[in-house]
Formats: structure tokens, sequence, C-alpha cells
């Protein structure tokens, strides 16, 4: 098998797993498990080997595959994978087993059905993060958007079909308009190359070299077009309603692969399509981006603080820690852009964790209501310090995951906008306050409702899957430079990208000379030379 291959093999078995369910009978509901397991763990140990392929230190893409899909208008089958996007195809290849598993008493109907939904949703996903022609990306954005839909309508809770018409309708929205991008790219580059493309890096080069110039009011059009699609699905402020309602009804698989992973194809868009395609227009947007980041990060950490329901807490936590993603990514600082994909990786490990948990104790009780519970930790230790340990790792505890990231983010950050940075930081403090709060609540004190009494702790099923997340939160908050060498390169040609792009605008003529005597002198510190200064070049 060579490189290429593998990413089509990592793309298509879980579709090959999806197709094998039909055979087995519906009622066969052990063995359907089984066979969903099994093929969870062959393609998560599959996606070791991109891992070693990206070598620390190296940028470019790797193990690509090409093949010709459609003749006119050229659509390719493009795949490659970078030090970005191949630890987010790890990470959903290791939280689909983990749906599985933590789904396999909770699913009671139609289990075929939900296991071929985790399987084309995964396949969905991970053909986001690989693909390189813009077509074959939006079609795998909407390959992921129609199972996660049927999940939360069909096996979530009272007010699933609400929650999924939503999602559904936003998620939509999205799409409509990066079709609208992507068309409107693929004319302007027919002027360029005949019958046009929609290849990624063929438009990359095409912009970076000059042949596809665009103007500012295009280049910003198209930069939106992209961006809210992307924004609707980080979720940032304010165009992150949906999530909480989609969270809240989704059923445990469905959470965890949720904030898992497929908030992190949004962030994902905006580095690998926004920052290298539309350069100039992005820092042009940076500074409101960052204001509704910095909204994102408060907000979705206060509203977390007074939230009655243990699960709207958790998503709402999310919507907090993406903020940190866009703000990292879009100070354009090598630091940040670093530490915003050291914080997606971190969340969808910690998160998924917080989801997993809250699933747990919804089977036992059958509730979300914090009022519900309290003093917890007697009838269930194990799962009280499971919780506590998870909790740590998302608001940021020294030597766990979640601390690396947000550390990171806020350095490169404050590098490059010290005010930016000391906004941010405030949600950190925050994320502490409503995580240990809930966790008070919940579990500490005296057992105050007599059916908490009887509810039973972690079995072995559960202990397996939480303590091997609680390692993996160890091991990335202990053994960052595995993850930061490899990612350091990809960040750093995407900063590089921008400032060549930038170089080239400031050194370009101008249409109209005026006579030398009348040209206005730039001094040190002006307003001409705070962009550059902005990117971090100091």
């Amino acid at each position: 098998m060579n490189g290429g291959h593998l990413l089509s093999v990592l793309i298509f078995l879980p579709a090959v797993g999806a197709f094998a369910l039909l055979f087995l009978k519906s009622e066969d509901h052990l063995w359907i498990r089984r066979l969903s397991l099994v093929v969870g763990i062959v393609e998560f140990l599959l996606s070791f080997l991109p891992v070693f392929s990206v070598s620390p230190g190296t940028s470019g893409l790797q193990l690509q595959e090409f093949h010709h899909w459609i003749s006119v208008p050229p659509i390719n089958y493009h795949v490659g994978v970078d030090g970005i996007s191949v630890f987010l195809v790890h990470l959903i290849t290791f939280l689909t087993p983990v749906g599985i598993l933590a789904s396999w008493n909770d699913i009671k109907h139609r289990v075929k059905e939900f296991h071929i939904m985790l399987f084309l949703l995964e396949v969905g996903v991970i053909g986001i993060f690989l693909s390189l022609d813009l077509v074959l990306f939006f079609v795998f954005w909407e390959i992921g958007l129609i199972p996660l839909a049927l999940l939360i309508g069909i096996w979530g809770h009272e007010h699933r079909i609400y929650a999924a018409i939503k999602f559904i309708l936003y998620t939509m929205a999205g799409s409509i308009l990066m079709l609208v991008g992507i068309v409107w790219l693929y004319h302007l580059s027919t002027a360029v190359i005949p019958g046009g493309s929609f290849d990624l890096p063929v438009l990359q080069q095409m912009l970076q070299s000059g042949s596809l110039v665009l103007s500012p009011r295009t280049e910003m059009l198209l930069f939106l077009s992209f961006f809210v699609a992307f924004a609707i699905k980080v979720p940032l402020f304010p165009l992150h309603t949906w999530l909480p309602d989609a969270h809240t009804e989704a059923p445990t698989a469905g959470s965890v692969d949720l904030a898992g992973v497929l908030l992190k194809t949004g962030a994902y868009g905006v580095i690998r399509i926004c920052l290298p395609l539309f350069p100039l227009a992005s820092r042009r947007a940076a500074p409101y981006v960052a204001v509704l980041a910095i909204i994102s990060i408060i907000y979705g950490a206060l509203v977390a603080l007074v939230q009655p329901n243990l699960k709207k807490l958790v998503a709402y936590s999310s919507v907090s820690h993406m903020g940190f993603v866009i703000l990292g990514v879009f100070c354009f600082s090598d630091i940040s852009m670093q530490g915003a994909v050291y914080v997606m990786l971190a969340h969808g490990i910690s998160t998924g964790a917080l989801f997993l948990l809250v699933g747990m104790l919804y089977e036992r009780r059958h509730t979300f209501e914090i009022s519900d519970f309290g003093g917890l930790a007697t009838p269930m230790p194990r799962f009280a310090a499971f919780f506590l340990f998870a909790a740590l790792s998302s608001l940021g505890l020294p030597l766990m995951n979640g601390f690396v990231g947000e550390f990171l983010t806020l350095l490169g950050a404050y590098q490059v906008h010290w005010d930016w940075a000391a906004w941010g930081a405030t949600g950190v403090i925050l994320s502490a306050c409503y995580l240990l709060w809930s966790y008070q609540r919940v579990f500490l004190g005296e057992v105050t409702n007599k059916k908490n009494l009887a509810i039973p702790d972690t079995n072995a099923r559960e202990k397996w899957v939480l303590v091997t997340m609680c390692l993996l939160m160890l091991w990335l908050g202990n053994h960052s430079p595995f993850f930061t060498r490899r990612i350091a390169g990809p960040c750093n040609e995407v900063i590089q990208q921008m400032r060549r792009d930038f170089a080239r605008e400031a050194v370009a003529p101008p249409k109209a000379s005026p006579p030398p005597e009348s040209r206005p002198v730039a001094k040190t510190g002006s307003a001409e030379q705070l962009p550059l200064e902005r990117l971090g070049t100091r």
C-alpha cells in the first residue's frame, strides 16, 4: 500500500464497515456492536501510519493522491495530509470507537442504523481534513452534516427534532454561502487556466504568484462566503445558538463526536482555505473576528456559569474554548496558531470525556439537571474522580492537555496584541469557576436525593474508556513537543504565505506616482508599517 492509497483507505474504511453492517440482522445487536467496534479500532490503528509519515519540522503536504474525477468542470479526487490535519484525523478515529463503547447499552432501538450513521459521520470528517479539491471538500462537508442530524433527530432526547432542524438550517445556510464562494473562485480561475480549477494548491499558487489578482472587494466577499460557513460550524458568536440545543438533545456518541471533532472542521477550514487564499481580507477582518472570538470566550463561560443543566454547561464551555482557537488563528503568530491547533486536540479529548461522563450519568438517572444531584461522590467515588480529572484538564491545569494549548495561544496573542490576550485570559479564570462550582454541586456534600444513593459506580467497560482518555490528557500535557514539532512547519508556512503576500502588495508600484517632492514620507511606527508589525515581524 503506497502513501496515497493509505489516505483513501482511511477515508473509505468506515464506509466499508457501514456496508458490512447491512448484512447483519437488525435484531442481532451484539454482533452489530462487535463488528462496529472492530472496524473502529482497525481504523484507529491505521491512522497511526500517517502520523509517523509527517516528520518533525517539515511543512507541505504529504502522502498525496490525485485522480481525475469529472472532466468538465475539472473536479479531481485530490487528498493529502500535513502536520495539522494528521492529528485531527487521528482524533476522529479515536473518538469513534469511544462513542461505540459509550453507546454499548444506551442505544436499544435501530442499533444497526445508529452505527451506520457513526461510520458515515467519520467518513465525512476524515474527508474534510484530507481533501485538497474544493468540490471534494464541499462533498465531504455535506456528508458530515446528514449523519449527525439523523443521530440527533432519531436517537436524541425529548426535543430532538427541534435541535436537528435547527442544526440543519444553520449549517446548510453556511454551506450555501461556501458553495457560492467555490463557484465564484472557479469562475475567476478560468481567466488564468483554460477550463479553470477547483484544486486548492493550484488556486493558492495562482493567487500567490499574481497570475490571479482579486480586487479588495472581491477578496473580502470571497473570504466572507467561506468564513461565515466555517464560523457557524466552530461556532463563533453570534452564530452559536444551534450548538447547546444540538448537544443537549444528541445521544452521548453524537455529543462526543460533535464536540470532539465536528467543531474543529470549521477552524480547520479557516486555516486551510481562508488564510492562504485570502490573506489581505483575513488581515482586514482580523480585529473584528478577534472581538467576536473574545466575546465567545467570555460569553460562553458566563452562560456556562449560570447553567442549571449539566450538559448545556459543557456545551457552552465548548463555545468558550473554541473562541481561543479563532483568537489564536487571527493573531497571525506562529506560536498562537500552534496553540490554536493544540487547543483543538486538547478540547477534543477533555470535552469529549466530559460529555461521555455526563452521558453515563444520564444513563443512570435520566436527567441533566444539576439540582437533581448532590453528594454523588459518596455512591460513585470512582466516577467522581474521573469527572474531576476531566474538569481539571478542561480548565487548563498545568501538566494537563488544556494548559498547553491555552498557554501557547495567549502567549502568541500577547506578543502581537497584549489587550486581546488580557481579555482572552479572563476565559481561563471563568472556566475554573463554572467547572469547579458545578463539580461541587453535583458531587460534594451530603446526598440530598435518596434516588442517588442507589446509583452504581463505573463498570469495567466505562473504566477502560475513561482511563484511556485520562492517560491521553496527561500525555498531551507532558509530551507536547511530539505534536508541536509536527504542527509548527505547516503553521509557519501559512504565516509566511500571508507575509509574502503582504510584501508583494507593499512593493507593488503605484498606478500613478506623484512627484518626489509631493510624496508623503512614512515615519517610523506609522500606520503604513503597522500591519507588518502586527504579523509579529518586530
